[in-house]
């Protein structure tokens, strides 16, 4: 139809991972699990007097290289994931799953490892999967995210006058 405008477009959701940091740990764990394996080849049935290893012993330091690279390749699991709905954040340790209306803004401040959203109740959450290290990725990533919480606040209705001021 003629003279009608269309809406918007709605922004494309975003996903991002620390490309680098995964990397890394996943280099590291590899070396890990390497030496430890050499090591656990190394340990031969032998007594040094104080002390006899045996294959038990072989076998235990095989599965504690395994035990430390499973541990390095954790600290690679950030992720962030974002569509109109809201946004899904993934560090460490926890989860969170928020819809934009909590969110007041997404903060990459200069100097920062990583970028943040600031909350409505005023706390500040990393996301650590969008990381400065990874340079352009984490740029285009935080653009994203600021697009779709952009569109998100257009999206809902203005807020009712107050009545008295404080």
């Amino acid at each position: 139809m003629e003279g009608v405008p269309s809406p918007p477009a709605a922004p494309d959701p975003v996903t991002a991972v620390p490309r680098r940091l995964r990397l890394a740990c996943a280099l590291v764990a590899a070396a890990v699990v390497a030496a430890m394996t050499v090591v656990a080849l190394l340990l031969t049935s032998s007594s040094t007097g104080v002390v006899a290893f045996g294959p038990t012993d072989q076998v235990a330091m095989a599965g504690l290289g395994l035990f430390l690279g499973a541990g390095i390749l954790a600290l690679g699991r950030p992720r962030v994931d974002a569509d109109a709905a809201g946004v899904r954040v993934r560090n460490l340790l926890g989860r969170a799953d928020l819809p934009w209306d909590v969110v007041r803004a997404v903060r990459f401040d200069r100097g920062a490892a990583w970028a943040s959203l600031e909350l409505a109740n005023g706390d500040e959450m990393a996301v650590v999967a969008v990381q400065a290290v990874d340079g352009e990725r984490a740029a285009v990533a935080v653009e994203g995210l600021r697009a779709l919480h952009a569109a998100a606040r257009a999206r809902q209705p203005a807020p009712p006058p107050l009545l008295y001021d404080d």
